[in-house]
């Protein structure tokens, strides 16, 4: 088995089912253990990471069980609703999920990881573009850009901390054809091991030099393609 990262701790929010799940997998599959806070019952540590005493208490466990930490991701899925339908409560719970807590297990962890160690955050494409009704997450994604490099100057020769944006990422792993695959400059839709791949290259040395990047999108080339009506036989309707 190749372990290159054989006695490393990962720490992953959200690691009980799609992108969380497949980075998972990949560390384990390198030799790493992993530790995983998820709301969705199972063997994991089960726990509202909204909540500062759940956050505490998680990171007390890892801490008791493993001594320290090599790397922290936080992919864990802020709500998304919109300006409409968003209540007050349900923002500030978005911004929990998807902000506050990376920012705060940062914190819990931060004298606790071993030398070389990492902090990945889950952003999203959507940090810098939108459909409409998707504030909440927006919002999120948007704060945990903008934390990642706030964290990476404080962090600075301690802990390198990088985000990754993903596009459209299809946990099911289906295959697209047709317009849905044809419309990204890459030609398909993603899956999570197309994010799974980058959070391990982050993690590993060969990224000793990457720190403060927000983002690396990884989302098929379709943040970077102007459309205009008309245009390549591109049309808005309605």
């Amino acid at each position: 088995m190749n372990a290159a990262f054989a006695g490393k701790v990962a720490v992953i929010t959200g690691g009980a089912h799609g992108i969380g799940k497949a980075i998972a997998e990949a560390f384990r599959g390198e030799g790493a253990a992993v530790e995983i806070i998820d709301i969705a019952p199972g063997e994991h540590y089960v726990g509202d990471i909204s909540k500062k005493e759940t956050l505490e208490a998680f990171a007390q466990s890892v801490l008791d069980k493993h001594g320290h930490i090599d790397f922290l991701i936080n992919n864990a899925l802020p709500l998304m609703k919109g300006i409409n339908a968003c209540t007050y409560e349900e923002f500030q719970y978005a911004l929990s999920v998807g902000v506050t807590a990376p920012f705060y297990l940062s914190k819990l962890f931060a004298q606790h990881f071993a030398p070389g160690g990492v902090i990945i955050n889950i952003s999203s494409s959507r940090d810098r573009m939108s459909q409409p009704q998707t504030e909440s997450y927006t919002a999120a994604k948007g704060g945990i850009a903008a934390l990642t490099h706030a964290l990476a100057v404080s962090l600075a020769g301690q802990v390198r901390v990088n985000s990754i944006s993903p596009g459209w990422i299809d946990t099911a792993y289906r295959t697209y054809e047709g317009p849905d695959a044809t419309q990204q400059p890459a030609g398909r839709v993603g899956n999570p091991m197309d994010i799974a791949h980058m959070v391990l290259f982050l993690c590993s040395d060969k990224a000793g030099f990457i720190t403060g990047e927000n983002n690396i999108y990884i989302d098929g080339g379709m943040t970077r393609q102007m459309i205009y009506h008309g245009d390549w036989g591109w049309r808005l309707d309605g």
